[in-house]
């Protein structure tokens, strides 16, 4: 059965359910607004109660098994880690996979490798290179967004941690204009795939492991 890792009573308005989203915020006070992404996803997921629609069929035809919110995984090189806005498990037609989960409305991607590396000290760039190892990066574009390798590199740890026999990152947009999808599109192709929104972009890491890309399109809540 699937299973959002959060007590709620499905007959409690869906905003008041997603009020126990609200705490796990970075920042709740300026993070939980209507119309941003972290509110968006917790309307659309609980809304679900499963995997939101285009999330599965980007999967094509995925079971979801359990949901973490604002779930974090620890990274070399310094103490902060990868917040993802959602973490899942779920069940593939090749095996369990486990994905992470990047909402966005019109929020950029954050800092390119460039700004996020200007004066940086050594443990950022001991986090940079286990990434790149990690993922099979060689040289990866100043240009290309460093949130999209934290965590896509968050989503390929807790595969390993959990024996799961595939990793995804997907990208749930809300953005009617498809805002940010180029810096997406960017980053599937540094690992050498042409994105397209709709289309999961199957990749093998270096270790031999599944990973999968994708951009999700979902209604605004």
């Amino acid at each position: 059965m699937s299973r959002i890792l959060i007590p709620t009573d499905r007959k409690t308005d869906l905003l008041v359910r997603t009020e126990t989203w609200r705490a796990l915020l970075a920042s709740p006070e300026t993070q939980w607004r209507r119309g941003f992404s972290a509110m968006s996803a917790a309307l659309s997921w609980e809304a679900a109660d499963g995997l939101p629609t285009e999330i599965s069929a980007l999967l094509g035809g995925a079971e979801l098994l359990l949901a973490i919110p604002e779930h974090k995984v620890a990274l070399p090189g310094g103490g902060r880690e990868s917040q993802c806005d959602v973490f899942a498990l779920v069940r593939l037609t090749s095996g369990t996979c486990a994905m992470a989960v990047e909402a966005k409305v019109d929020e950029p991607f954050g800092p390119t490798l460039a700004d996020w590396l200007m004066d940086a000290s050594g443990g950022k760039r001991d986090r940079l290179a286990f990434l790149c190892n990690l993922l099979g990066l060689k040289d990866p574009a100043p240009s290309l967004r460093y949130q999209l390798l934290h965590r896509t590199g968050a989503a390929v740890l807790e595969a390993r941690r959990f024996g799961t026999a595939s990793a995804a990152m997907v990208v749930q947009s809300f953005s009617v204009n498809h805002r940010w999808f180029e810096d997406f599109a960017a980053f599937a192709g540094a690992v050498g795939h042409s994105a397209s929104r709709g289309v999961a972009c199957p990749h093998v890491l270096p270790d031999g492991m599944p990973l999968l890309l994708g951009w999700a399109t979902s209604p605004l809540p």
